[in-house]
């Protein structure tokens, strides 16, 4: 009989615990130059009042991370024309990849978002242009390349993607 698939859920980072879960968190070693150190991550979004520190869990146990932006121009250093909000540093921990918990991650920290912030209507990220795993996800979440390409990246450039969160406005 096949194992029972977990409950992928999402949470703001709050107590200790939770805490050391993420700085336990590892990526390949190709990957680490897309996400970078995921105890620094953790540490400054919860030092960042612009920032919310999130965790990504399968059951009760942490796999993941990632960080909510809220500065404007935080996402390819620029301002969107609708209230939005940047998603950066997002991780699966390589144990746990391949499963389908990094779409599953996705698909809660958009509802989340709908629940928790309303008022913003689009999630902005960049990818590294090398990341084609990355790339492939985001675009099966539902994110839409926008064929803008930022060149400020630490590791290269980077595609602009954006996910729709609540529709637009009426003109």
């Amino acid at each position: 009989m096949p194992a029972a698939v977990p409950s992928i859920r999402v949470a703001c980072v709050q107590d200790a615990a939770v805490v050391h879960a993420v700085h336990a968190l590892r990526v390949a070693d190709d990957q680490y130059r897309y996400v970078g150190d995921t105890a620094f991550n953790v540490d400054d979004s919860l030092r960042d009042a612009m920032s919310e520190a999130m965790a990504v869990f399968a059951d009760e146990a942490v796999v993941g991370f990632y960080r909510l932006d809220f500065s404007p121009g935080s996402v390819a250093a620029r301002e969107l024309p609708e209230p939005s909000v940047g998603l950066r540093a997002f991780v699966i921990d390589c144990a746990h990849q391949g499963r389908g918990y990094g779409a599953a991650a996705l698909t809660a920290a958009c509802a989340d978002l709908r629940q928790r912030h309303p008022q913003r209507r689009l999630l902005a990220l960049t990818v590294n242009c090398a990341n084609h795993a990355a790339i492939a996800l985001y675009l099966k979440a539902g994110f839409v390349d926008t064929g803008e390409i930022y060149q400020g990246g630490s590791s290269g450039p980077q595609h602009f993607m954006l996910y729709r969160l609540q529709p637009r406005p009426p003109l």
